[in-house]
């Protein structure tokens, strides 16, 4: 793979940027880290390397296979996110899974975000003002959130405050993460806006959430023609009847239940003694299921 070529591939904004500091040239460190967090460059993957300090060790050969699988099919969704060592060397600073995973897949570049130096504060500022641009759809914001989270180690409290925001309205931004890659590129092309993603979000098991986002799609429907459709089927409506039989859960049971069940996006059942012990099983319909849980599993890089 030749050097010009390569480059190319780095975008024509982020190449002038890095080269004016390749070049020695006086470069605003603000306007920098602010122009580098807006924008996703697509690295060679032969440029990048580990990151030395990745506290993680062992990577599950099975989970990085499933991931690899899923890039086959739908891409990157979420970029990596680099620190620029020099010219064509990145050093990973978020993404080892997906870096991985993007060999076994055989790709020869991936998506990135760069960074150019540890200054925590103005990363923090630079995508703070990222997420407030009105051109950003709703995925775009829930990445730029996680990053604030994950990069600049803030909780989801401080991550409201910095941005005049509810914590609720945090919550549900990144809770756009965790839904399937197919609902999130949807939510990406602004297929469907960021109220039916919620809706769909609040869907604990992956099947039923899946089957309301093709029948969502296939009619059209409003968000709120979505949200009494999820109600229906929640309840029972659609079939005339609710299901009988019903045992009665302890609504702090019932609460740690419901956290669990949107994570995973699968149903959840906790079962605790009256000494405190008991079990926790998360239920899955299929291989892709289980390797959706799985993946969340292993999501911290």
């Amino acid at each position: 793979m030749k050097k010009e070529s390569n480059k190319k591939q780095l975008g024509k904004g982020i190449r002038a940027l890095l080269t004016s500091m390749d070049a020695e040239q006086e470069v605003d460190r603000k306007t920098l880290s602010k122009e580098l967090s807006k924008h996703v460059a697509l690295i060679p993957l032969e440029w990048i390397e580990a990151n030395p300090f990745q506290p993680r060790k062992d990577f599950e050969s099975e989970a990085i296979e499933s991931l690899a699988q899923s890039i086959r099919t739908h891409g990157i969704i979420q970029p990596l996110t680099l620190r620029r060592l020099s010219e064509n060397s990145y050093q990973i600073i978020a993404g080892e899974r997906r870096f991985r995973a993007s060999k076994i897949a055989g790709l020869e570049s991936v998506p990135a975000y760069i960074r150019v130096a540890d200054d925590q504060l103005l990363l923090e500022m630079a995508l703070v003002e990222n997420i407030q641009r009105e051109d950003l759809n709703a995925l775009e914001v829930s990445i730029s959130m996680n990053r604030l989270i994950v990069e600049c180690n803030l909780t989801h409290e401080q991550l409201s405050s910095r941005l005049g925001k509810n914590r609720s309205t945090v919550t549900n931004y990144l809770r756009l993460l965790k839904l399937p890659p197919e609902i999130q590129q949807a939510v990406r092309v602004k297929e469907i806006s960021m109220g039916h993603a919620r809706a769909l979000a609040g869907i604990t098991d992956l099947v039923e959430q899946l089957h309301i986002f093709k029948k969502l799609r296939a009619d059209d429907l409003s968000v709120r023609s979505l949200e009494e459709l999820i109600r229906k089927r929640e309840s029972g409506a659609s079939t005339g009847h609710k299901p009988a039989g019903k045992t009665t859960i302890n609504p702090e049971i019932r609460r740690i239940q419901d956290e669990l069940s949107g994570f995973f996006g699968s149903k959840v059942a906790l079962k605790r003694s009256q000494k405190g012990s008991g079990t926790i099983v998360i239920h899955f319909n299929d291989d892709d299921s289980l390797n959706h849980i799985l993946d969340l599993m292993h999501s911290d890089d």
